[in-house]
Protein backbone atom coordinates (compact mmCIF):
# COMPACT_ATOMS: atom_id res chain seq x y z
CA UNK A 1 0.00 0.00 0.00
CA UNK A 2 1.33 3.41 -0.90
CA UNK A 3 1.17 6.69 1.48
CA UNK A 4 0.98 9.87 0.47
CA UNK A 5 1.62 13.27 2.02
CA UNK A 6 -2.11 13.37 3.18
CA UNK A 7 -1.62 10.30 4.89
CA UNK A 8 1.44 12.02 6.59
CA UNK A 9 -0.58 14.99 7.85
CA UNK A 10 -3.21 13.24 8.97
CA UNK A 11 -0.88 10.95 11.10
CA UNK A 12 0.97 13.78 12.54
CA UNK A 13 -2.54 15.53 13.31
CA UNK A 14 -3.59 12.37 15.34
CA UNK A 15 -0.21 12.14 17.29
CA UNK A 16 -0.75 15.64 18.14
CA UNK A 17 -4.54 15.05 19.13
CA UNK A 18 -4.97 16.56 22.92
CA UNK A 19 -7.31 13.47 23.83
CA UNK A 20 -6.42 10.25 21.43
CA UNK A 21 -2.74 11.43 20.28
CA UNK A 22 0.72 10.73 21.70
CA UNK A 23 1.43 11.87 25.17
CA UNK A 24 5.24 12.39 24.26
CA UNK A 25 4.16 14.42 20.30
CA UNK A 26 1.68 16.62 22.51
CA UNK A 27 4.09 17.79 24.59
CA UNK A 28 6.41 19.05 22.07
CA UNK A 29 6.86 23.14 20.88
CA UNK A 30 9.25 24.50 18.58
CA UNK A 31 12.05 24.94 20.62
CA UNK A 32 12.28 21.32 21.56
CA UNK A 33 11.47 20.27 17.76
CA UNK A 34 14.61 22.36 16.49
CA UNK A 35 17.27 20.04 17.55
CA UNK A 36 15.85 17.00 16.20
CA UNK A 37 15.62 18.84 12.45
CA UNK A 38 18.92 19.61 12.48
CA UNK A 39 19.81 16.46 13.39
CA UNK A 40 17.95 14.91 10.92
CA UNK A 41 19.20 17.48 8.21
CA UNK A 42 23.18 15.81 9.51
CA UNK A 43 21.63 12.64 9.12
CA UNK A 44 20.77 12.95 5.61
CA UNK A 45 23.73 14.16 4.69
CA UNK A 46 25.76 10.94 6.58
CA UNK A 47 23.79 8.90 4.34
CA UNK A 48 24.77 10.53 0.87
CA UNK A 49 28.46 10.03 2.26
CA UNK A 50 27.83 6.23 2.50
CA UNK A 51 26.16 6.24 -0.94
CA UNK A 52 23.40 4.65 1.23
CA UNK A 53 20.79 5.24 -0.73
CA UNK A 54 17.93 3.10 1.19
CA UNK A 55 18.87 4.85 4.53
CA UNK A 56 19.08 7.94 2.28
CA UNK A 57 14.95 7.82 1.64
CA UNK A 58 14.56 6.63 5.45
CA UNK A 59 16.42 9.76 6.32
CA UNK A 60 14.51 12.08 3.97
CA UNK A 61 11.48 10.68 5.30
CA UNK A 62 12.35 11.94 8.88
CA UNK A 63 13.31 15.25 7.84
CA UNK A 64 10.27 15.75 6.10
CA UNK A 65 8.72 14.87 9.31
CA UNK A 66 10.13 17.61 11.01
CA UNK A 67 8.56 19.85 8.16
CA UNK A 68 5.34 18.15 8.84
CA UNK A 69 5.44 18.80 12.20
CA UNK A 70 6.46 21.99 12.74
CA UNK A 71 3.80 23.07 10.22
CA UNK A 72 0.72 21.34 12.64
CA UNK A 73 2.15 22.81 15.74
CA UNK A 74 2.03 26.51 13.41
CA UNK A 75 -1.59 25.68 12.45
CA UNK A 76 -2.93 24.72 15.54
CA UNK A 77 -1.49 27.83 16.76
CA UNK A 78 -3.09 29.69 13.71
CA UNK A 79 0.00 31.02 11.98
CA UNK A 80 0.18 28.80 8.92
CA UNK A 81 -0.61 25.23 7.82
CA UNK A 82 1.89 22.67 5.95
CA UNK A 83 -0.30 24.08 2.21
CA UNK A 84 1.17 27.03 3.07
CA UNK A 85 4.65 26.07 3.62
CA UNK A 86 4.29 24.51 -0.43
CA UNK A 87 2.79 27.75 -1.44
CA UNK A 88 5.51 29.77 -0.18
CA UNK A 89 8.45 27.55 -1.26
CA UNK A 90 6.86 26.69 -4.57
CA UNK A 91 6.59 30.78 -5.42
CA UNK A 92 10.24 31.24 -3.96
CA UNK A 93 11.67 28.68 -6.62
CA UNK A 94 9.82 30.12 -9.45
CA UNK A 95 10.68 33.81 -8.42
CA UNK A 96 14.51 33.38 -7.73
CA UNK A 97 14.66 31.39 -11.11
CA UNK A 98 13.72 33.54 -13.88
CA UNK A 99 15.90 32.06 -16.36
CA UNK A 100 14.18 29.15 -15.87
CA UNK A 101 10.49 30.07 -15.54
CA UNK A 102 9.38 33.28 -17.68
CA UNK A 103 7.24 35.93 -15.72
CA UNK A 104 3.81 37.18 -16.53
CA UNK A 105 5.24 38.34 -19.65
CA UNK A 106 6.20 35.28 -20.52
CA UNK A 107 10.00 36.65 -20.32
CA UNK A 108 13.04 34.62 -19.18
CA UNK A 109 16.26 36.84 -18.47
CA UNK A 110 19.08 35.50 -19.23
CA UNK A 111 22.24 34.11 -17.40
CA UNK A 112 26.01 33.49 -18.57
CA UNK A 113 27.04 30.87 -16.04
CA UNK A 114 26.44 29.17 -12.63
CA UNK A 115 28.52 32.12 -10.92
CA UNK A 116 26.33 34.95 -12.55
CA UNK A 117 23.40 32.84 -11.18
CA UNK A 118 24.74 32.77 -7.62
CA UNK A 119 24.99 36.45 -7.97
CA UNK A 120 21.52 37.08 -9.14
CA UNK A 121 20.29 34.85 -6.50
CA UNK A 122 21.85 36.99 -3.71
CA UNK A 123 20.51 40.02 -5.78
CA UNK A 124 17.36 38.78 -5.40
CA UNK A 125 17.35 37.89 -2.02
CA UNK A 126 18.71 41.11 -1.12
CA UNK A 127 15.46 42.66 -3.01
CA UNK A 128 13.30 40.15 -1.22
CA UNK A 129 15.02 41.35 2.34
CA UNK A 130 14.20 44.90 1.17
CA UNK A 131 10.52 44.46 0.00
CA UNK A 132 10.20 43.24 4.01
CA UNK A 133 11.08 46.26 5.04
CA UNK A 134 14.73 45.17 6.29
CA UNK A 135 16.86 48.09 7.23
CA UNK A 136 20.28 46.26 7.15
CA UNK A 137 22.07 46.99 3.95
CA UNK A 138 25.01 45.49 4.55
CA UNK A 139 26.29 42.58 2.01
CA UNK A 140 26.26 40.27 5.35
CA UNK A 141 22.80 40.54 5.38
CA UNK A 142 20.71 37.85 6.23
CA UNK A 143 23.04 35.20 6.64
CA UNK A 144 21.42 33.29 9.39
CA UNK A 145 22.57 33.03 12.91
CA UNK A 146 20.59 29.38 13.16
CA UNK A 147 23.09 28.08 10.92
CA UNK A 148 26.45 25.95 12.53
CA UNK A 149 29.06 27.99 12.75
CA UNK A 150 31.57 26.26 10.66
CA UNK A 151 28.72 26.92 8.30
CA UNK A 152 28.13 30.97 9.18
CA UNK A 153 31.90 31.44 8.89
CA UNK A 154 31.72 30.49 5.47
CA UNK A 155 28.62 32.13 4.30
CA UNK A 156 29.98 35.62 5.68
CA UNK A 157 33.54 34.75 3.86
CA UNK A 158 31.48 34.26 1.09
CA UNK A 159 29.29 37.30 1.16
CA UNK A 160 32.39 39.43 1.81
CA UNK A 161 34.07 37.98 -1.33
CA UNK A 162 31.17 39.51 -3.60
CA UNK A 163 33.05 42.81 -3.11
CA UNK A 164 36.34 41.39 -3.63
CA UNK A 165 37.35 41.45 0.22
CA UNK A 166 39.06 37.83 -0.52
CA UNK A 167 41.89 36.19 -1.08
CA UNK A 168 42.75 35.10 -4.11
CA UNK A 169 43.89 32.14 -3.51
CA UNK A 170 44.72 28.91 -0.43
CA UNK A 171 48.28 30.55 -0.42
CA UNK A 172 48.10 33.36 2.28
CA UNK A 173 45.31 31.68 3.70
CA UNK A 174 48.16 29.05 4.90
CA UNK A 175 50.24 31.81 6.22
CA UNK A 176 47.33 33.25 7.75
CA UNK A 177 46.30 30.46 9.50
CA UNK A 178 50.29 29.45 10.79
CA UNK A 179 50.08 33.37 11.83
CA UNK A 180 46.73 32.42 14.05
CA UNK A 181 48.78 29.10 15.77
CA UNK A 182 51.34 30.84 16.83
CA UNK A 183 49.28 33.30 18.64
CA UNK A 184 47.15 30.36 20.37
CA UNK A 185 50.64 28.95 21.24
CA UNK A 186 51.36 32.37 22.45
CA UNK A 187 48.33 32.16 24.97
CA UNK A 188 49.07 28.97 25.80
CA UNK A 189 52.66 29.99 27.26
CA UNK A 190 51.46 32.78 28.77
CA UNK A 191 48.59 30.50 30.29
CA UNK A 192 51.67 28.24 32.29
CA UNK A 193 53.13 31.47 33.55
CA UNK A 194 49.83 32.91 35.49
CA UNK A 195 49.90 32.39 39.38
CA UNK A 196 47.39 29.56 39.88
CA UNK A 197 45.32 32.08 42.60
CA UNK A 198 45.35 35.02 39.85
CA UNK A 199 41.62 34.00 39.12
CA UNK A 200 41.39 37.30 36.70
CA UNK A 201 44.42 36.79 34.89
CA UNK A 202 43.29 33.45 34.17
CA UNK A 203 40.28 34.43 33.28
CA UNK A 204 41.75 36.86 31.33
CA UNK A 205 43.69 34.56 29.42
CA UNK A 206 41.20 31.81 28.82
CA UNK A 207 39.01 34.83 27.38
CA UNK A 208 42.18 35.27 24.75
CA UNK A 209 42.81 31.54 24.40
CA UNK A 210 38.68 31.25 22.76
CA UNK A 211 39.45 33.88 20.76
CA UNK A 212 42.61 33.06 19.06
CA UNK A 213 41.69 29.52 18.61
CA UNK A 214 38.44 31.10 17.18
CA UNK A 215 40.39 32.62 14.62
CA UNK A 216 41.92 29.75 13.73
CA UNK A 217 38.56 27.74 13.02
CA UNK A 218 37.11 30.78 10.76
CA UNK A 219 40.89 30.72 8.90
CA UNK A 220 40.62 26.83 8.86
CA UNK A 221 37.40 27.45 7.04
CA UNK A 222 38.58 30.02 4.90
CA UNK A 223 41.31 27.53 3.96
CA UNK A 224 39.18 25.14 2.72
CA UNK A 225 36.67 27.47 0.87
CA UNK A 226 39.43 28.80 -1.09
CA UNK A 227 40.85 25.32 -1.79
CA UNK A 228 37.44 24.22 -3.15
CA UNK A 229 36.76 21.82 -0.34
CA UNK A 230 33.71 21.17 1.71
CA UNK A 231 34.55 21.89 5.24
CA UNK A 232 31.85 19.99 6.50
CA UNK A 233 32.26 17.07 4.07
CA UNK A 234 35.92 17.17 4.89
CA UNK A 235 35.42 17.23 8.63
CA UNK A 236 32.81 14.29 8.60
CA UNK A 237 35.60 12.20 5.99
CA UNK A 238 38.18 13.00 9.28
CA UNK A 239 35.49 11.88 11.99
CA UNK A 240 34.90 8.65 10.09
CA UNK A 241 38.71 8.55 9.47
CA UNK A 242 39.62 8.79 13.39
CA UNK A 243 36.95 6.03 14.35
CA UNK A 244 37.66 3.60 12.22
CA UNK A 245 41.28 3.75 13.17
CA UNK A 246 40.57 4.23 16.83
CA UNK A 247 38.13 0.81 17.10
CA UNK A 248 40.76 -0.74 15.22
CA UNK A 249 43.12 -0.12 18.12
CA UNK A 250 41.20 -1.50 20.41
CA UNK A 251 40.32 -4.32 18.43
CA UNK A 252 44.41 -5.30 18.17
CA UNK A 253 44.69 -4.56 21.59
CA UNK A 254 41.47 -7.08 22.67
CA UNK A 255 43.07 -9.78 19.69
CA UNK A 256 46.05 -9.42 22.36
CA UNK A 257 43.83 -10.04 25.51
CA UNK A 258 44.43 -6.69 26.51
CA UNK A 259 43.04 -3.17 27.07
CA UNK A 260 43.90 0.75 26.17
CA UNK A 261 42.44 1.98 28.74
CA UNK A 262 45.58 2.30 31.22
CA UNK A 263 48.28 2.07 28.36
CA UNK A 264 50.48 4.61 28.56
CA UNK A 265 50.06 7.18 25.47
CA UNK A 266 53.60 5.98 23.90
CA UNK A 267 51.82 2.20 23.81
CA UNK A 268 48.11 3.19 22.89
CA UNK A 269 50.44 5.55 20.15
CA UNK A 270 51.85 2.04 18.54
CA UNK A 271 48.68 0.78 18.28
CA UNK A 272 47.46 4.23 16.45
CA UNK A 273 50.27 3.74 13.93
CA UNK A 274 49.39 -0.12 13.01
CA UNK A 275 45.61 0.73 12.47
CA UNK A 276 47.05 3.21 10.37
CA UNK A 277 49.10 1.38 8.55
CA UNK A 278 46.17 -0.94 7.88
CA UNK A 279 43.79 1.75 7.20
CA UNK A 280 46.31 3.28 4.65
CA UNK A 281 46.71 -0.19 3.11
CA UNK A 282 43.00 -0.18 2.63
CA UNK A 283 42.55 -3.22 5.25
CA UNK A 284 40.18 -1.38 6.99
Amino acid sequence: MSHTIEDLLRIMATLRDPVRGCPWDVKQDFATIAPYTIEEAYEVADAIDRKDYADLRDELGDLLLQVVFHSRMAEEAGHFAFTDVVDAICAKMLRRHPHVFPDAAGKLLSVEDADAQTAAWEELKRRERQDKGDADTSVLAGVSRGLPEWQRAYKLQKRASTIGFDWSDPGPVLDKLEEEIAEVRSELVAAAEIDAHDVAAKAANRARLEDEIGDVLFVAVNLARLAKVDYSQALRAANAKFERRFRRMEALAQAENTQLDGKSLTVQDAYWERAKAEDKAGLL
